[in-house]
């Protein structure tokens, strides 16, 4: 914990808190922040490079406030992918997912918020900064959603924002879209469906769904299957209201000219950004396989990363015997478990070596 001079006048419900991030350590194979590990093609690169060259003769004028273009391009995107009708007013776009949970939290946490943990670490630590009342919804012991069980403890706790994370992390999995309109159902406020990994997945889009239920509101992004983590660019879709009231809590001018500009010519190569995804999908079963003939335990996962278990030294102790032979995979601060984010070739077979190398070391 730090030490804050007693001068500062930092809130004490954030004294406590440490800065959320995974560690940026120098490794041969570094999996541990679930990117996309194939980098734009030497095409995509010299393209955004073009578009951005154009931009930089106007960085002397403000961005498009609203990005209608990047916003009409993201629509269309949604559109192809899920079967949906939307247009630039369904969308808001941001600085990476994280700016759009803040900024549903500004806009909607005059109640409590909901989520079921173990899940994504920044809805509750975002929901702190913004002084909104959190509550962990709990899972089945194997880390699953038991919908029946979620939809109790929505009616009980009766929130403001529900959240639900499919494909979860950090667990990898995913729940059907019938279960997501069942909880939908039965939610009063928005509930908020954060589909980070969608891509990786089989399972329908919650977006499917907002026309029938305008409560609920999805939230995807570039940085994980698009490879362009980079960029820092994230999306809500939903019904008109809910993009309206964002508009409410953004900060002026909060997407760059630059980042609209890098978007907008990476969804014109989504076919190419895209592309590597069943190639991920594959290699993260062939890596479940190899670990479970480890005599490991895998959590099912429809992303791009694996959570396992099974090992028989404690899982920081194995984490950093991983790293100090090259391999930077993630501690989730779950006991006895570790993810591990699919890499290439080259990395999936260090990661698998490595491990080995350590399993038959304890």
């Amino acid at each position: 914990m730090n030490q804050w001079p007693s001068w500062l006048p930092l809130r004490q419900d954030l004294q406590e808190l440490s800065p959320y991030g995974a560690p940026q350590l120098p490794a041969e194979a570094v999996m541990n922040t679930n990117e996309n590990p194939y980098a734009p093609s030497k095409t995509l690169a010299k393209a955004i490079a073009a578009r951005i060259s154009e931009i930089a003769l106007m960085l002397n004028r403000y961005p498009d406030r609203d990005a209608v273009v990047l916003r009409t391009k993201l629509s269309q995107f949604i559109n192809a992918q899920s079967s949906t009708k939307f247009d630039a007013k369904n969308i808001w776009a941001a600085n990476g997912s994280n700016e759009i949970i803040q900024s549903l939290f500004m806009a909607f946490g005059a109640g409590t918020a909901l989520g079921f943990t173990p899940s994504y670490s920044m809805h509750p630590l975002i929901a702190k900064v913004t002084q909104v009342p959190w509550v962990n919804g709990s899972r089945r012991e194997d880390f699953s959603l038991d919908v029946d069980s979620a939809i109790a403890q929505i009616q009980r706790v009766k929130p403001t924002l529900t959240f639900i994370t499919t494909p979860n992390n950090p667990t990898g999995s995913a729940i059907t879209i019938d279960e997501i309109e069942k909880i939908a159902k039965s939610t009063p406020g928005l509930l908020v469906v954060d589909e980070a990994y969608a891509e990786f997945s089989n399972e329908k889009s919650a977006a499917s769904l907002i026309k029938k239920y305008p409560h609920v509101v999805v939230i995807r992004t570039m940085s994980k299957a698009f490879a362009f983590a980079g960029v820092r660019l994230g999306y809500l879709v939903a019904d008109p209201a809910v993009t309206d009231a964002m508009f409410l809590v953004r900060l002026p001018y909060h997407l760059s000219s630059l980042t609209q500009a890098a978007a907008e010519v990476a969804l014109d190569f989504q076919d190419e950004l895209l592309g590597t995804v069943a190639q991920l999908r594959t290699d993260r079963d062939r890596v479940a396989v190899q670990l479970g003939e480890l005599g490991l335990t895998v959590i099912p996962s429809s992303s791009n990363f694996l959570l396992f278990s099974g090992f028989d030294m404690p899982s920081g102790q194995l984490w950093q015997a991983m790293l100090d032979r090259g391999v930077l995979i993630r501690d989730v601060g779950l006991l006895g478990y570790l993810r591990v984010t699919i890499g290439n070739e080259a990395e999936n077979s260090k990661f698998i070596s490595t491990l080995t190398a350590c399993l038959g070391e304890k």
